[in-house]
């Protein structure tokens, strides 16, 4: 047999697009526009798609596959649309598990399509066959497999509705090696995302009315769902026409601007914990928001709750409720702004209102000295005294650190909604870089800032070799304390020592980007701050500003955690 009939034999002549194709082009339906991935042979048809496309996709190759879907999810964060990661099979797929969690509990729209074992010759040991969707089944909203060329199509487009559809979140399929390479006619025709909207139960949004005309210490927490669910209209037009204190949450920062009259998020204490109505739109009632129990702080009463989700599973069931909707939160915020302004009397927030801007001014002035400290060594507040002046009101800030970020989300309050990326609940490390990725691509002319802490950029710097492949200019902060900032007090509480908390004292990140192709530059003096931020944004490279920060200066908590 001649070397062309063995190729023959061996590859058989297309008698349509191949399985890459067929998931590639309902993923574009679904407005998916880039690909990240680390390269694997049983995912080869789908990087063979995107390049042989009409409109060929990008795609973005990172050094560890966790970055990419850590990117893929921040893509879904940022445009709405459900971010696409492709996982070679086995540990491909596996190195997947942590960020896929991320997403499940951030309600962040994604999905991750991994290759597979052929069918053919499953159960005979081949290279990486491990049956996936069962290890994914309670961190997803569906994890199936498309077991024939047939199935991949409409199985794809049932991941992308699914994961684009309150209540978002990740969806995993899995293809057959054999199927994927397979080529035929594909018949399934996408209908792109949903357009479905659920509409309010009118009872319960009257409920709430009612609540809220009674109230006379009121405040609104707005959470990342109302950014994902494209509310941030609606929910600023209720909180400017109401006057009601709102506090961000997540996402939910940028919504009320920075610098805005209502926005009380600086004297959360006070407000949460002398209210006598708290309304929880967007995120859970979790252990960020005290499991949903407000109030009776300085002598008062208990708060009521009131719960406000995009759909009706996300409503809490644990926390006692004085009312609670489900629905699409625009109309569920226009609903009540009516509400309010068709009865007999609207409610005087205003002295409410008044007292907690009071607080809010005292804190500021408070922050001031910590924002401008001269400390040696450099108290952490210090970096954010010298960057907040710099952010453009487009920034897009990430938050990857425990001990460091936390001050970030004290003293960041972003101008625009869609500016700010964190961890969510799940609370994982090391996402910083895939979402910095994600925000270079889905913000072009954006400012790109990434906070992280040294813990969280021993897990994930080597993706900076991503970025300059690439070219995706990005801003890097590193706050280095040289240890487990969350961690350390805890255990020195807990057992008057700590123990496996300390890492390499003033570790050289920047070299290590420097060595991977960008900038940076080692920074002990809190004078040389802001001149190497500027270097950093002027710089048109990945740059990160590695400062030596106090392991004493810690964020300020009310409880350790443990």
């Amino acid at each position: 047999m001649s070397e062309d009939q063995q190729q023959d034999a061996t590859f058989p002549e297309p008698t349509g697009p191949h399985g890459g194709h067929h998931a590639l082009d309902v993923a574009r339906a679904h407005g998916a526009e880039a690909m990240f991935t680390l390269s694997g042979a049983h995912i080869f048809p789908m990087y063979d798609a995107a390049v042989k496309s009409d409109q060929p996709m990008p795609i973005i190759d990172v050094r560890h596959e966790p970055s990419a879907v850590f990117a893929a999810e921040a893509i879904g964060k940022l445009t709405r649309t459900p971010g696409l990661a492709v996982l070679t099979a086995g540990p491909g797929v596996t190195n997947g598990v942590s960020p896929v969690a991320q997403a499940y509990f951030s309600g962040s729209p994604l999905v991750v399509v991994g290759g597979r074992a052929a069918a053919s010759t499953w159960g005979t040991g081949t290279l990486q066959e491990l049956d996936h969707p069962p290890i994914f089944e309670t961190i997803t909203k569906s994890a199936t497999t498309a077991r024939s060329l047939a199935d991949i199509a409409p199985v794809v487009d049932e991941a992308f509705t699914l994961a684009g559809s309150s209540h978002r979140g990740p969806t995993f399929v899995d293809i057959p090696m054999d199927e994927f390479f397979n080529s035929g006619p594909v018949e399934h025709v996408s209908s792109g995302p949903s357009k479905y909207r659920l509409e309010p139960d009118p009872d319960a949004v009257a409920t709430i009315v009612r609540l809220l005309a009674q109230a006379r210490r009121p405040v609104v927490i707005l959470g990342s769902d109302v950014w994902s669910d494209h509310a941030e209209e609606a929910a600023l037009r209720f909180v400017q026409e109401t006057g009601i204190p709102a506090i961000a949450n997540g996402m939910g920062r940028g919504i009320v601007p920075g610098g805005h009259p209502n926005l009380v998020t600086k004297a959360r204490s006070r407000a949460l914990g002398t209210a006598d109505l708290v309304v929880v739109v967007g995120t859970p009632l979790d252990f960020r928001l005290g499991f949903g129990r407000f109030g009776g702080k300085e002598g008062g009463n208990p708060a009521v709750t009131v719960h406000v989700a995009d759909s009706p599973g996300q409503v809490s069931t644990h926390a006692s409720l004085g009312g609670s909707v489900a629905g699409d939160l625009s109309l569920v915020f226009d609903a009540l702004l009516q509400g309010l302004q068709s009865g007999t009397s609207r409610p005087d927030w205003a002295p409410w209102l008044g007292e907690l801007q009071d607080v809010v001014a005292s804190a500021v002035e408070r922050d001031s000295a910590l924002l401008t400290a001269e400390a040696d060594p450099i108290h952490p507040a210090r970096i954010y005294g010298e960057l907040l002046p710099r952010l453009a009101d487009d920034a897009v800030v990430i938050g990857d650190g425990g001990d460091f970020v936390s001050f970030a989300g004290k003293f960041v309050e972003p101008q625009r909604p869609g500016g700010w990326l964190d961890p969510g609940p799940y609370g994982c490390l090391g996402a910083g870089l895939g979402a910095a990725m994600a925000a270079r691509i889905a913000r072009p002319s954006s400012q790109v800032v990434l906070l992280m802490g040294d813990g969280a950029a021993g897990m994930s710097l080597i993706d900076v070799d991503t970025l300059v492949r690439h070219h995706l200019p990005v801003v890097i902060v590193v706050g280095n304390n040289s240890a487990w900032g969350l961690e350390k007090p805890p255990m020195q509480m807990l057992y008057g020592y700590d123990v496996a908390a300390d890492l390499a004292p003033n570790t050289r990140y920047d070299q290590v980007v420097e060595a991977l192709g960008g900038g940076g530059e080692f920074v002990t003096d809190p004078r040389e701050i802001g001149p190497a931020l500027d270097r950093a944004f002027a710089s048109g490279v990945p740059y990160l500003v590695n400062v030596a920060t106090d392991v004493n200066a810690l964020y300020p908590r009310n409880t350790m955690g443990v």
